[in-house]
């Protein structure tokens, strides 16, 4: 199970992030563009996600992963149960999401050339 308290750690080591509280849900952006949000009782991590992905993603795991609402398919976004992701899987998910909002030149200074 991972905590917004992890999240937190780890997102202010990625350049121009931000911490924001919206109707009582923790968000993390870099700009205007959110990359990680909880829900209300941190009980769901919504985080970016290719959208030509995620369907793939929420079928490999269903018990972990799930779709957004609706109104939010038209986002790159999937979600996650916390009491279901380890460290580890929250440390690379999150990573990669805001490798997604940041430039290309950003990501690469601090996590390196990006393969493929």
């Amino acid at each position: 199970m991972i905590t917004v308290e992890q999240v937190r750690a780890l997102a202010a080591t990625l350049p121009r992030t931000s911490e924001h509280l919206i109707r009582d849900r923790v968000k993390f952006r870099v700009g205007s563009i959110v990359y990680v949000a909880f829900s209300q009782d941190e009980t769901v991590m919504g985080f970016a996600f290719p959208k030509e992905e995620r369907l793939a993603l929420v079928e490999s795991e269903p018990d972990k992963f799930h779709l957004p609402g609706e109104s939010d398919m038209r986002f790159n976004w999937v979600h996650a149960w916390t009491a279901a992701l380890d460290e580890a899987e929250m440390e690379e998910l999150v990573t990669d999401a805001w490798r997604m909002v940041v430039p290309k030149k950003v990501a690469a200074a601090r996590l390196g050339p990006q393969n493929g």
